[in-house]
């Protein structure tokens, strides 16, 4: 396990099926969405009623020259000003167990 890094990229809701293309178009093997919800310091309201942003983060495991590639394949087609309005960060894997997928097993 050399050079892992886990990438968040996290992005308005709907767009998480959009984004695991892009990381599979890249080299990643999978990911995990996860539903979420923004949180601003000033809250949009309609009719009373407050409403917060819905967020999907995807989260997926790769190495780290495939994750410099996913993240430049989102600014460019899923990025700030898009949509999806997306943003992504990595942060490096120090350990983890491996998989039946990793370990060439079929489950």
């Amino acid at each position: 396990m050399e050079n892992k890094k886990a990438l968040f990229i996290i992005v308005n809701a709907g767009f998480a099926g959009a984004i695991v293309d892009i990381t599979r178009a890249e080299g990643a093997s999978g990911a995990t969405i996860i539903n979420a919800r923004g949180e601003q310091t000033k809250h949009q309201t309609i009719m009373g009623i407050t409403v917060d942003s819905e967020k999907e983060v995807v989260l997926t495991i790769v190495d780290g020259k495939v994750a410099a590639r996913i993240m430049t394949a989102v600014k460019e087609n899923a990025g700030i000003s898009t949509p999806a309005h997306g943003v992504c960060f990595f942060m490096p894997v120090e350990g983890m167990t491996e998989t039946v997928a990793n370990l060439g097993l079929e489950a």
